[in-house]
């Protein structure tokens, strides 16, 4: 159970700053930015750490921000929004990055107007997709299994940018699926927010994580 879970207070303070928009008001209100939004989320990569480690031992499991934790700055450099803070936060387990080497993860992501979980790639390389279409191809064990347990489950639905056109025809639409994706990624979208507000919540992602085990390992051997 977790002491701090994530609240209304949690959404209200990222409408009030994103609305706000001021460095001085971030700074005034920073305590009810760590006990209502940081201090949550800190719990809750905490408590999901020893499940995040059975599903992969090579997981970032740091409780900090730019380790598992987002930044609530944002990036505004090339954006034309130049609004300084964000009013949606994540929270992540994946393998540290070498280099541009991209690696699937696990993630939940919430704002004041919905959220989202599950497990993919935040920006999957071409040679990534190419070598996920290669073994789909192929039927390799890998993908057999991540197959089998993404139907067999009701909790996450498959996502992702799509090719304008199609790709593999010849193939089974079960195949296609995959198969005809830029990027890919399994997630669950929802507004029910008593649900995120729960003490359990940890104990409910990790339960939901570790259906998608055999997809998180399949992404994974690409």
């Amino acid at each position: 159970m977790l002491n701090m879970p994530i609240t209304e207070n949690t959404l209200n303070f990222l409408i009030e700053n994103r609305q706000e928009n001021s460095k001085d008001w971030f700074h005034e209100n920073r305590p009810a930015y760590t006990s209502d939004v940081l201090e949550p989320l800190t719990e809750l990569v905490e408590a999901l750490t020893p499940v995040m480690l059975d599903i992969d031992p090579h997981f970032e499991t740091n409780p900090r921000v730019d380790k598992t934790i987002s930044r609530i700055y944002r990036d505004t450099r090339f954006s034309r929004d130049k609004s300084l803070y964000r009013d949606v936060m994540w929270c992540g387990f994946q393998r540290p990055k070498i280099g541009k080497e991209s690696h699937p993860g696990f993630f939940l992501e919430f704002s004041p107007y919905r959220f989202r979980y599950g497990c993919g790639f935040y920006q999957a390389s071409t040679e990534k997709m190419r070598a996920i279409r290669e073994k789909i191809l192929d039927d390799s064990l890998s993908f057999l299994h991540a197959q089998s347990a993404f139907t067999n489950q009701s909790v996450f639905e498959m996502e992702g940018e799509t090719f304008k056109k199609i790709h593999y025809r010849d193939q089974p639409l079960e195949k296609q699926n995959w198969l005809e994706r830029r990027n890919i990624f399994f997630v669950h979208n929802s507004v029910d927010f008593p649900w995120l507000f729960a003490e359990d919540l940890a104990s409910k992602l990790g339960e939901n994580f570790t259906l998608l085990k055999p997809v998180y390992d399949f992404l994974l051997t690409a």
